[in-house]
């Protein structure tokens, strides 16, 4: 391969160009981002950023975006996918490559009068719109939207959390540690309704539940999920679902074509975490590369979530066999583990609050 195109200029894009260069790749790599900005780090952005404690921080310094030695079309969007080595761009160019890194990430589910946070852009003007705001209202109490809650309520601010489904995270970490993890809110003056739809959001930020209540607000935050962002390559030759459908290394339909992060559907499975996007970068363009599957990606499902003050962390999958291994849920410092419904010995899952170290230790034997 001469030229290799990653198309999404966010974490998972930035980890396919270095893997490549690590890879031994000396070819042209041309990088496309719809955004403005060079690679940043998201996780901040609902946390220290809103705070005002640090501004965007970079995913590379730029010794090393100078190693990488590519060409970067920033602020311009993929708007097609003509054939598996042309990928058609917003400024009405085109890119022509040898192999193609679909990372796209996400688009946010939006609701209409509501802001949302997936990019720096969004959280410059949600940091804004908490400076005048007194009352905030977030729909979702998944990890985005806790931790939005978490930092406005450390601004000081009234905040109301609305949660669709009776238990938040109830399909990520179980009832039981999801039920945790909601007494996070109460524990630190914030008010969450559980089990109500969101009819709508007011022009003025109020929001309308279904049972006709209102839930005062000067400034409301949807934070209730995301869609692939696979719209521009409707009609293509790449195969979407859910994601871009692709084996569990990576590879589409098309062996020149692969898929990372937030965007990819790795066999059946989409995985929305830091972590994954970068492991599956090293393996995605190793098998690019190879032009076939040679390497697969296990999917370990690690995440992390920081909430008023405590740090949840997260790997594998939950069961309805929940055990308490080590600490005290009501302390909100615990790790428990999920077992196996068939084999109760093989732990499949482990959730922490606050307890890294015993966190640490005890993934090593997940099954």
């Amino acid at each position: 391969m001469k030229t290799i195109a990653i198309i999404g200029a966010s974490l998972a894009g930035l980890r396919s160009a270095q893997a490549l260069r690590q890879q031994g790749f000396d070819g042209r790599i041309v990088i496309v981002g719809d955004e403005v900005h060079l690679p940043y780090d998201r996780p901040p952005l609902s946390k220290d950023f809103l705070l005002g404690k640090v501004e965007a921080v970079p995913l590379a310094d730029q010794e090393d975006l100078d190693a990488l030695d590519a060409e970067w079309h920033l602020g311009v969007r993929a708007t097609g996918l003509p054939s598996g080595r042309e990928v058609s761009l917003s400024d009405d160019t085109t890119v022509e490559a040898d192999g193609i890194v679909i990372a796209t990430g996400g688009l946010p589910r939006t609701i209409p009068g509501t802001h949302v946070l997936r990019t720096l852009d969004d959280a410059i003007k949600l940091r804004e719109a908490f400076g005048t705001a007194q009352h905030i209202g977030v729909i979702g109490a998944g990890f985005i939207g806790a931790e939005i809650a978490s930092s406005a309520r450390a601004l000081g601010k009234d905040v109301t959390v609305v949660e669709a489904l009776p238990t938040p995270l109830t399909r990520v970490l179980g009832a039981e540690m999801g039920t945790a993890c909601g007494h996070l809110h109460g524990d630190h003056g914030s008010t969450l309704i559980t089990g109500i739809n969101v009819d709508s959001v007011n022009v003025d930020g109020g929001i309308n539940l279904a049972d006709g209540r209102v839930v005062g607000a000067d400034v409301v935050v949807a934070g209730i999920g995301t869609r692939p962002a696979t719209d521009w390559l409707t009609g293509g030759p790449v195969n979407v679902g859910n994601g871009v459908l692709c084996d569990a290394g990576g590879v589409t339909n098309l062996r020149n074509v692969v898929a990372v992060g937030d965007v990819a559907n790795c066999a059946g499975h989409r995985a929305e975490h830091w972590t994954s996007a970068t492991e599956q970068a090293q393996i995605a363009t190793r098998n690019l590369l190879a032009g076939e599957t040679v390497a697969t990606h296990t999917h370990g499902g690690y995440v992390w979530s920081d909430q008023y003050g405590v740090r949840i962390q997260f790997i594998g999958r939950a069961t309805e066999d929940v055990r308490v291994e080590d600490g005290s849920i009501e302390d909100r410092k615990f790790v428990a583990t999920y077992r196996d419904g068939d084999n109760p010995d093989d732990v499949v899952g482990i959730v922490a609050m606050s307890n890294a170290r015993l966190f640490t230790r005890l993934r090593r034997s997940l099954k």
